[in-house]
């Protein structure tokens, strides 16, 4: 891509993800990922009701009434996104890559992050660590997030989460929201149970309709894009596009599942359709826990 190419769409997705952050996701941000533990804010006169615990006996000693301490949440967050870059996010079939998708929406809760005061860092995989970006403030910060998503060339094509997984538990030490960015066509092991233990994880599966119902075109040479293996298929055979159908629909719900076990909250989105109704479900269904 151009340099001027790259510029031109690293615009485009920041005016979509601002309006979008600054319009619609703003306070449901705020709201769906709290921050966490307590820090002191003031002293003031105890009234009726307070709970004695709370009361600050040296000051209420000097001034011989009581006061008590007023705390108030740990609003600073750290927002880790990983990125899934492997070959099947190259798929779309009506104009829209996944890929893209994937980076708006990427676009979307940075912004988000950012105008809540939050960090927010990112993590490129495939079936390793392509691309570790620290958590930062600032548009910048976000700016270039994009621009590395819609730049980035990865150096393997398949998927894996076990790498990634183990890479951020090692080198972010606090406890971060993270939103796990991926068409779930990948392979679990342990880590992620051990990373959904110590962090507040989200998933969001971007997917494309034709994954699930191939079309009736006859005979055509088919590639999948993470092994490169290329094979002859009958797609005017309805037991094969059944098949297919059977084999994504299975290949998905071993990703829900692994969700759902583990109580990971995850949406599913697909490249033909409006994804802001679905990141505001997955945000409301957040403020209600």
């Amino acid at each position: 891509m151009e340099y001027s190419e790259l510029i031109k769409k690293v615009h485009k997705i920041e005016i979509k993800a601002k309006g979008l952050s600054r319009n619609v996701f703003a306070g449901q941000y705020k709201s769906a990922f709290k921050g966490r533990g307590m820090t002191f804010s003031e002293v003031r006169e105890y009234t009726y009701g307070d709970e004695v615990r709370s009361i600050d006996w040296n000051v209420t000693a000097r001034y011989n009434k009581p006061f008590v301490k007023v705390f108030e949440e740990e609003r600073e967050l750290a927002l880790m996104l990983m990125i899934d870059v492997s070959g099947s996010t190259g798929f779309g079939s009506k104009n829209c890559l996944k890929v893209d998708t994937i980076t708006e929406i990427a676009a979307i809760l940075a912004f988000s992050a950012i105008s809540n005061n939050d960090k927010v860092g990112a993590l490129l995989f495939s079936d390793k660590v392509e691309m570790y970006i620290p958590p930062k403030k600032g548009s910048a910060h976000c700016l270039r997030i994009i621009r590395e998503l819609l730049s980035f060339k990865p150096k393997d094509t398949t998927t894996s989460f076990s790498e990634p997984f183990v890479y951020i538990n090692n080198i972010i030490k606090k406890h971060c929201t993270c939103f796990l960015i991926t068409d779930g066509f990948a392979t679990f092991d342990k880590s992620l149970s051990i990373f959904a233990r110590k962090h507040d994880v989200c998933s969001i599966l971007v997917n494309d309709s034709m994954e699930y119902n191939l079309p009736d075109l006859g005979v055509v040479l088919m590639e999948d894009l993470e092994t490169k293996e290329n094979i002859w298929i009958d797609t005017h055979d309805e037991a094969t596009r059944k098949n297919f159908k059977e084999y994504i629909l299975n290949s998905q719900k071993t990703t829900t599942d692994e969700f759902k076990k583990l109580g990971i909250d995850y949406v599913n989105i697909y490249t033909d359709s409006d994804y802001t109704k679905e990141l505001i479900k997955l945000f409301a269904n957040r403020e209600r826990l």
